[in-house]
């Protein structure tokens, strides 16, 4: 597992061609996201609910769903948004994500899993859909999705930035 856009932490060295997913871990659903091989644009693909009821030993509903998708797609990486707070610091729905990406990298291996930083990504998700006219119940139904988008694209564009 990586983690990409703090300091202190390695971040993936230089752009490997190929599809990837981004991830939007809620508490109730996760949206997801896929960019094209070239990295260029992020589009929503889904959302699934959480199961939140899977035992120990059992793959959760979700994270089989995002094996099966990453194999779909042929992705070659899973990133997935990491809550951090507005001053820098992870706080515990941090924790829960950071608990979720380990389990979600034995269920996805060989695939690596890497750690964004979504500051604010469902509240900008919110504030575009809401622009476009999608408000109330087809919002909630949608803002996983582009969320996993805003993660995605973002993380994409940091990419390009530091090659």
């Amino acid at each position: 597992m990586r983690f990409a856009g703090m300091q202190g932490e390695s971040v993936t060295q230089g752009f490997t061609r190929g599809v990837r997913l981004g991830v939007d871990v809620g508490q109730v659903r996760v949206g997801v996201a896929k960019c094209d091989p070239d990295g260029i644009l992020a589009s929503p693909v889904v959302t699934v609910a959480r199961d939140q009821q899977a035992d120990g030993d059992k793959i959760p509903a979700d994270m089989a769903e995002l094996a099966r998708l990453a194999e779909e797609h042929e992705a070659v990486e899973v990133v997935v948004g990491l809550p951090v707070a507005l001053n820098g610091r992870e706080g515990v729905a941090a924790g829960h994500v950071r608990a979720y990406v380990e389990r979600l990298g034995a269920v996805v291996a060989p695939r690596p899993v890497v750690l964004s930083d979504e500051r604010m990504s469902t509240v900008v998700a919110s504030r575009r859909l809401s622009e476009r006219g999608v408000r109330g119940r087809r919002q909630r139904a949608v803002v996983d999705q582009a969320a996993a988008v805003e993660i995605l694209q973002g993380w994409l564009d940091a990419q390009r930035r530091q090659t």
